[in-house]
């Protein structure tokens, strides 16, 4: 059955469409956490914007929704430290939504140009009649990890049965993995296997405090665990394989008002997912002033795992295999219908420009 989630979502949707239809857009906009990264001076920063404020031409201001500020989106974060975004003219303003169906509703509702969550999201969206399009893939692996203090590694699946297991609800992607897992090995969950839902980004502390055996959790909240004495004992992203497990969502009518925006925002990205996997002596160096209350070598044992395990987006472009795996685990979920063709909620052309953009530059 669809989720409570889901159905907000669908709320949104209906609320904001006759708006979008009339091509207009909510004027109402939360207060975005703006702070200026200074690199030299080692300052930290949650969400950034310019490393450059004497740019030859002025930036444009982009409202950007971010699901939850985690390890996963370390291309984002590399783009904006890099000052790639600023390169291509503009100043991203980023906030964190609390979960994927509250970044989505930031861009229906007019509050972000763009989010970065779960994709299924626009496929619900477009089912539903609403608007949605994804332009890019930023995390191309299911970035969760099943960590322990008690359990040994698990090989099947069907050991997780008898297990509590935390997750953020539903419908974010943790939940949606986890959920499938147990059902694809014959186990009820209720039954055979129980999942306890909280907050995103508290799974870590939940499992620690007894309330679980077993975290399905993300970077760096992983490391951290590890340093307190668990133990990774399942990986989701070498279990399932490409999966777009975070897209790059917008809207159709933003498309339409400055294709030149989103062309450098999903350039940007394409860059700054190049010099991730290039530099990750870098990449370290932003994951630490991003996260900087926890130790230095557990942010460097995260990015260590985020590369190894391919799951930050090698490239912008969305793949077929990637989306096919979101979709086959959403339709049998119950989640989507899966009725809307691939080239019809992918939108790759910008992807594939900033692919060639990149390689010319490259040269």
């Amino acid at each position: 059955m669809e989720g409570h989630f889901f159905e907000e979502v669908r709320t949104v949707v209906d609320r904001v469409r006759q708006f979008l239809a009339a091509d207009c857009v909510s004027p109402r906009r939360p207060n975005f956490r703006t702070t200026s990264v200074a690199l030299a001076g080692g300052l930290a920063t949650t969400f950034v914007i310019g490393l450059n404020p004497a740019a030859a031409a002025p930036l444009k201001d982009v409202r950007f929704s971010e699901a939850v500020h985690n390890l996963g989106y370390i291309n984002l974060y590399v783009g904006i430290h890099a000052g790639i975004f600023e390169k291509n003219g503009l100043k991203m303003k980023v906030s964190a939504a609390g979960g994927d169906t509250q970044t989505f509703a930031a861009v229906l509702g007019g509050s972000a140009d763009f989010a970065i969550g779960d994709a299924t999201m626009v496929q619900i969206s477009r089912e539903n009649g609403g608007p949605g399009v994804v332009v890019g893939t930023v995390v191309q692996r299911a970035h969760y990890f099943g960590v322990s203090k008690t359990l040994k590694p698990i090989t099947d699946p069907k050991e997780f049965k008898g297990l509590k297991i935390v997750t953020s609800p539903e419908p974010n992607t943790n939940y949606s993995v986890a959920k499938r897992l147990l059902e694809k090995a014959g186990l009820k969950v209720g039954v055979d296997a129980t999942i306890v839902p909280v907050n995103p980004g508290t799974e870590i502390a939940a499992m620690l405090a007894g309330q679980a055996d077993i975290a399905i959790a993300y970077q760096p909240s992983v490391a951290a665990a590890e340093a307190q004495g668990a133990k990774v004992v399942f990986d989701f992203s070498s279990f399932i394989g490409p999966f777009c497990n975070t897209g790059i969502m917008v809207l159709p009518t933003t498309i339409q008002k400055d294709p030149q925006m989103v062309q450098a925002l999903v350039t940007s990205f394409e860059e700054a997912s190049r010099k991730t996997y290039a530099d990750p002596a870098f990449a370290k160096k932003v994951a630490r002033e991003e996260f900087p209350d926890l130790p230095g070598e557990v942010v460097d044992k995260a990015i260590d795992a985020e590369l190894t395990y391919l799951i930050p987006a090698q490239s912008v472009v969305t793949k077929q295999d990637q989306w096919k795996n979101l979709m086959d685990m959403q339709v049998y979920l119950g989640n989507a219908k899966g009725t809307i063709p691939f080239d019809q909620i992918i939108d790759n052309s910008f992807a594939e420009k900033a692919v060639a953009l990149s390689n010319e530059r490259a040269k």
